[in-house]
């Protein structure tokens, strides 16, 4: 790609943006959200076309005009937002638009087959679900890892991958990266879209770096810097990403006592004024149910939990922020933001009555609550009056932050924070943490991102199967610590 120029009204996306990607090897594509890597890929693949510029696909120049085009010349891609049918099951999406058919029977669809197919595909990338299940009840890991599987079910040249294990734990990202080396093997080439640096070393050969919409650099991954990497990326030198300034915590502001619900039982844990605690564990432990019974999404089953001395055994959304608390859900897309709605309307959302008096819309409020949160959290955005769907993915979770600021609620669950966020977002991410539980806030985190865990948890839970099966301390926090208890048996000891 040479030259590559795009526009979306007011916004310049690409300029001149160039990249070259061979066969048989793993080309990373690095840069800040907004910096344009999806809109490059995008024009990739034939969602977009190109305003200027020329691509050269396997000794060809094309234009893709759509999807099909790309499809049938061999390129697949895996997109960040997860790209499913819900209310089809997982073979269907796995074949949607190249669906096997009975022989002799034009237009007649071989299920049978097309179920067999997928069974074995899903085995070859370790994936242990019925073909014949649902895509919506599925968990958000289980769709990012179908996604995977649905762009290797057809002959493939080309494989671009955007964020594919942003969902995934460390044994899924193992297995995913044994296909990717299968792929290479196979003369496939690989553009891969990557916020964690440790990947890069990992599978990369080489790396390409954007910013702001324009292209920055190529290097080796032999040759490379991370230091290096990161100021080409963001623009400047970030240091300390892990910013906690650690205090004595106040009082117990919520407790669990034998809490049980569906894929969780008998939890006992506990969060202090002041306190980052962290849910750890492997994808299906049970910690997102967790969250959901407590704040009031799912039904709990059995126990009960106090929040500010007021103890709980049934709940409602409503109830919770009533209660003062909030939760930022793991699919901010779907369940934190809506998306075609401006940055004002969302950040009041969860807050309506201070908009609405006797069933009017009052827009002064509003506007001084979008702007409020635009400059404290620094979103970057000219005005609060932009669609949140345009924001880049760590902005948007800096409206779903405020979101919940604006209700005052002082106890936060927050659900892979910094889930899809590059690393120069990450980082105000953390501080905005930091300081919040500074004034008193007591958050609950669920993360996926091991050097998350270790770098801001105050505690930590590990949970395996449904169950507490340790709790590690900070002067005792270690990967090994927290692996040892999510993936063996239930101790007695925590802090040996």
């Amino acid at each position: 790609m040479t030259g590559i120029t795009k526009c979306f009204p007011g916004t310049l996306a690409l300029d001149k943006v160039q990249l070259t990607c061979e066969k048989g090897k793993v080309h990373i594509l690095l840069g800040e959200n907004g910096a344009g890597k999806s809109t490059l890929m995008k024009i990739i693949s034939g969602v977009y076309t190109r305003d200027e510029g020329t691509v050269w696909y396997d000794g060809q120049e094309v234009n893709f005009t759509n999807v099909r085009q790309s499809m049938e010349a061999g390129i697949s891609m895996i997109h960040q937002e997860l790209n499913l049918l819900p209310e089809r099951t997982i073979a269907q999406n796995i074949y949607l638009g190249h669906e096997p058919m009975v022989k002799g029977l034009k237009g007649v669809i071989d299920y049978k087959k097309m179920v067999k197919d997928s069974r074995e595909l899903m085995d070859r990338l370790g994936l242990d679900l019925d073909p014949n299940i649902l895509v919506k009840k599925l968990s958000i890991a289980q769709m990012q890892m179908v996604e995977v599987v649905k762009a290797l079910s057809k002959e493939v040249k080309l494989v671009i991958m955007d964020e594919p294990t942003s969902s995934l734990t460390d044994r899924e990202i193992d297995k995913l990266f044994e296909i990717v080396e299968k792929l290479k093997r196979d003369n496939v080439a690989i553009i891969y879209i990557s916020h964690r640096m440790d990947e890069i070393k990992r599978i990369g050969d080489c790396v390409t770096v954007m910013r702001d919409g324009q292209y920055i650099d190529t290097v080796d991954v032999e040759d490379m810097d991370l230091d290096t990497l990161i100021s080409m990326m963001v623009g400047r030198k970030i240091e300390n990403m892990y910013e906690r300034h650690y205090r004595e915590p106040g009082k117990v502001i919520f407790e669990t006592k034998d809490l049980s619900g569906w894929r969780f039982r008998n939890v006992n844990i506990n969060v202090r004024e002041g306190e980052i605690v962290s849910l750890s564990g492997l994808i299906g432990a049970g910690r997102t149910e967790i969250a959901k019974a407590v704040f009031g999404d799912e039904p709990i089953e059995h126990g009960s939990y106090t929040l500010y001395g007021k103890q709980i055994t049934r709940t409602t959304p409503v109830k919770s922020v009533r209660n003062s608390m909030g939760y930022l859900s793991e699919d901010r897309k779907a369940e934190g933001l809506v998306l075609q709605m401006p940055i004002k309307e969302n950040l009041v959302a969860a807050s309506l009555t201070k908009v609405f008096k006797g069933g009017v819309l009052r827009s002064g409020p509003e506007d001084e609550i979008g702007k409020k949160y635009v400059a404290e959290l620094r979103i970057a955005t000219p005005n609060a009056e932009k669609l949140v769907g345009e924001l880049s993915g760590g902005n948007q979770q800096k409206v779903v932050i405020g979101k919940w600021l604006e209700t005052g609620c002082k106890f936060l669950i927050i659900d892979e924070p910094t889930r899809g966020i590059d690393v120069g977002a990450k980082s105000e991410i953390y501080k905005l943490l930091d300081r919040l539980v500074g004034e008193g806030y007591g958050i609950l985190m669920i993360s996926s991102e091991m050097n998350e865990v270790i770098g801001i948890s105050d505690r930590v839970y590990v949970m395996k199967d449904g169950e507490i099966t340790g709790e590690v301390t900070r002067e005792n926090m270690t990967q090994e610590a927290i692996m040892r208890f999510a993936v063996g048996g239930k101790e007695r000891a925590v802090n040996e």
